[in-house]
């Protein structure tokens, strides 16, 4: 997969794509991650990316033409189609589920707002579907961009060591769409692991029995322990 993002500030991704799976997953070829400024595509000599909104309001808005003539630069790099993504908080809610359908594209092309926000034909001419990964306010939308970035590149084959690692989990998914058989799609059990003992707080003897079938029927029970009192709005879209 290839994975373009336009941003104002590249430099923000550095550590992030550098240390762990997504360092991994790039040294193996699994992702090719690009940076791109937006600002570079300014032709403004003070290189100017926003302005004024048009019938007044607070802040600034990110121009047209900057985004537009980055895209099409970017666009050109590789001859797969991208999905288009603009990081906003408008767009449809970032699940596990759209990661994993996002998991199936080629490539993506995320691009980064700042300020009050993108001229509305940005979205429009680009025809960019929009992503939230939350309803709250970032600063900009680099940080929403690492967090799709790290969701979808954990699910590509051969990111992570552990093939089953990726859908044993939280929110994880089969690929025929249902929900993994540990998880059942609330929240993961209670994990343990060496010493049996500390500081007085030891492991649940059923862990340590070897009995495979009951381990799982305990794991099933504590997710859905957890789930009721964490999260219980997941049992209801489940019960929908």
């Amino acid at each position: 997969m290839r994975i373009d993002v336009l941003t104002l500030f590249p430099e923000m991704f550095e550590s992030p794509l550098n240390h762990s799976i997504l360092k991994l997953a790039k040294e193996a070829g699994v992702v090719d991650i690009v940076l791109t400024n937006i600002r570079d595509s300014s032709k403004d000599k003070h290189k100017k990316v926003d302005d004024r909104p048009y019938g007044g309001g607070p802040g600034m808005v990110m121009m047209c033409q900057p985004v537009f003539d980055c895209f099409e630069q970017v666009e050109k790099l590789s001859p797969d189609k991208p999905r288009v993504i603009l990081l906003t908080p408008q767009g449809k809610p970032f699940t596990q589920k759209l990661a994993t359908e996002l998991a199936g594209e080629k490539r993506l092309i995320l691009i980064a707002g700042h300020y009050e926000g993108f001229d509305e034909r940005i979205r429009t001419g680009l025809n960019a579907e929009q992503i939230s990964i939350g309803d709250y306010v970032l600063s900009g939308g680099e940080l929403a961009a690492m967090v799709i970035i790290d969701a979808v590149v954990r699910l590509l084959p051969g990111a992570l060591g552990d093939g089953e690692s990726a859908e044993d989990e939280t929110f994880s998914e089969t690929a025929s769409g249902g929900s993994t058989s540990l998880t059942a799609g609330g929240l993961e059990y209670p994990q343990y692991t060496r010493p049996e003992t500390f500081r007085g707080l030891t492991v649940p003897e059923i862990l340590l029995s070897g009995h495979h079938g009951e381990i799982e029927k305990w794991r099933r029970q504590q997710s859905l322990e957890r789930t009721r009192q964490s999260r219980p709005d997941l049992l209801k879209d489940k019960q929908k």
